[in-house]
């Protein structure tokens, strides 16, 4: 896997970068934003750990323009712990939020498992083992391709990102099953915590949306006071 560290702080782009190296990662750093852009458009780049202030634009602005044409993973650093900073990065596309000062290895685990929660063919996002042939999984109305990473609804590929995509496959683990919000969050976006719990209500306010363009009829519904299912 390689990485790309976006961060003008020397110390913790060295220090970061050589704790990567040594856990088995292919890094490379910069430290501007648009700079950042330019080696994602040009370059293979698996993973981005991006740190949100930086000399040119804001690590969210980078983000933001990053989720125009790539779903590459992105993991930020931070030196303050609001609440909005966690919110909006999360909303944005971001997978994760590291505060400074961190634990290089807790980054590395971070990364590990982001990539996990990403490739689903092989483990659900709840950790359980799910099939693994690469073979689309068939229901009624879905169809599920792990490989892919899409999800048809009546025969139609949905346009899901990437959050779309893991909350409406774990609620197809388990139809009828009502998860709470905290589940969905432990679930999909993992050490997010239960202050981020909106960000799940407006990811099924969107993938609603996207189900009844396909089809007019209610398939999420919501259990006030509990949480959310999926009819099937």
């Amino acid at each position: 896997m390689k990485i790309l560290i976006v961060d003008d702080e020397p110390a913790i782009a060295d220090t970061l970068s050589y704790a990567l190296r040594a856990e088995g990662f292919t890094v490379d750093c910069c430290t501007l934003g648009s700079e950042a852009l330019n080696r994602l458009a040009t370059d293979t780049i698996d993973f981005v750990v991006l740190d949100v202030g930086l000399p040119d634009m804001t690590g969210f602005d980078v983000c933001r323009a990053l989720r125009r044409h790539s779903d590459v993973p992105v993991l930020f650093l931070t030196a303050r712990a609001d609440e909005v900073d966690r919110i909006v990065g999360l909303e944005l596309g971001g997978d994760d939020y590291v505060t400074k000062p961190f634990s290089p290895r807790e980054v590395a685990s971070r990364i590990r498992a982001i990539s996990r929660r990403l490739h689903p063919e092989n483990r659900s996002a709840t950790g359980e083992q799910t099939h693994s042939c690469g073979q689309p999984e068939k229901t009624a109305k879905f169809e599920i391709d792990p490989d892919g990473l899409r999800i048809a609804y009546h025969g139609q590929w949905l346009a899901l990102t990437r959050y779309e995509y893991l909350l409406l496959a774990l609620l197809l683990q388990k139809p009828g099953r009502i998860l709470n919000r905290a589940q969905i969050m432990d679930s999909v976006w993992q050490d997010g915590g239960d202050s981020l719990e909106r960000t799940v209500d407006t990811h099924i306010k969107t993938l609603r949306g996207k189900l009844r363009s396909i089809r007019d009829e209610e398939i999420i519904v919501t259990h006030r006071g509990l949480g959310y299912s999926l009819i099937v």
